[in-house]
């Protein structure tokens, strides 16, 4: 299982997108094992551009399973900000909260996002992070 995160989706659905990570994110979707959480399909939406990404966004929220943001991960994501900064380091929320959720569902985490290797907060893409 791996949360797809949205700088990787966005490398996938353009066609100038990084061809490294669009061959990670398709070879995720082959075999099944790519998921969506709220707050990427949100990002997604709100940078969709045409039909072409409207048609392909309905798409993935048709067949492509969801983790979901509970209180647990909320709690979970207050927690890595606050380890986070307490090391100096500071990541968007959005990303923080995208982290906790695929930590939470015990998923691997496919990003292309620099963010998430800031600091002592670490993402490998076959063995999601560590704080």
């Amino acid at each position: 299982m791996i949360l797809v995160d949205t700088s990787s989706w966005i490398h996938f659905l353009r066609k100038d997108g990084d061809p490294v990570v669009r061959d990670r994110v398709r070879e995720t979707l082959s075999n099944g094992k790519a998921r969506l959480c709220p707050i990427v399909e949100l990002e997604l939406w709100n940078g969709a551009r045409g039909k072409r990404e409207y048609r392909i966004l309905e798409e993935f929220s048709e067949t492509i399973p969801r983790l979901a943001i509970n209180s647990t991960v909320w709690l979970l994501a207050n927690e890595m900000a606050r380890q986070l900064r307490s090391q100096g380091v500071t990541i968007p929320a959005t990303d923080v909260l995208i982290a906790a959720c695929a930590k939470f569902h015990g998923a691997d985490l496919e990003t292309a996002d620099a963010d998430f290797k800031l600091g002592n907060y670490i993402v490998n893409y076959t063995n999601s992070f560590w704080l």
